[in-house]
């Protein structure tokens, strides 16, 4: 029998200052028109051919800066299955973040570090991410 759903799979972080906050990425409303619920955390599709942990570093630099500052622990393997075209398989981590924050202005309009219970109190969370909040998965 021939599948011609796409898989993709997809990398995010959950990322923790040494203040022990937690930054969050508000989705630019150019890119993501659509999008309702605009906070979510670091991260994005694999790059085929490189570990997760080199993925993970990758979308990190790219949308925040920041460098991953120990080893990250998987918390959580999601399915996404929003069309029936297309299969992504989210894994998200925890880990520590190094250096200042500066995001890239085509993906996202703005950040801030929360710590936990402002973070389980925030609107507009990316529902796969507020899933992950709600069972408490985290920190």
């Amino acid at each position: 029998m021939e599948n011609s759903i796409i898989l993709q799979v997809g990398v995010k972080i959950f990322l923790k200052n040494r203040e022990g906050k937690y930054l969050l990425l508000r989705r630019s409303t150019e890119k993501y028109p659509g999008v309702k619920d605009r906070w979510d955390i670091v991260g994005g599709r694999i790059d085929p051919g490189t570990t997760l942990l080199e993925n993970l570093k990758r979308e990190m630099a790219e949308e925040t800066g920041l460098s991953l500052s120990g080893t990250p622990r998987l918390i959580a393997a999601q399915d996404i299955l929003r069309n029936a075209d297309k299969h992504v398989v989210r894994l998200t981590y925890v880990g520590g973040a190094d250096g200042d924050v500066k995001i890239d202005p085509s993906e996202h309009d703005s950040f801030k570090w929360l710590d936990w219970e402002e973070i389980k109190h925030q609107d507009g969370l990316d529902a796969y991410f507020k899933e992950l909040i709600d069972k408490d998965l985290i920190p």
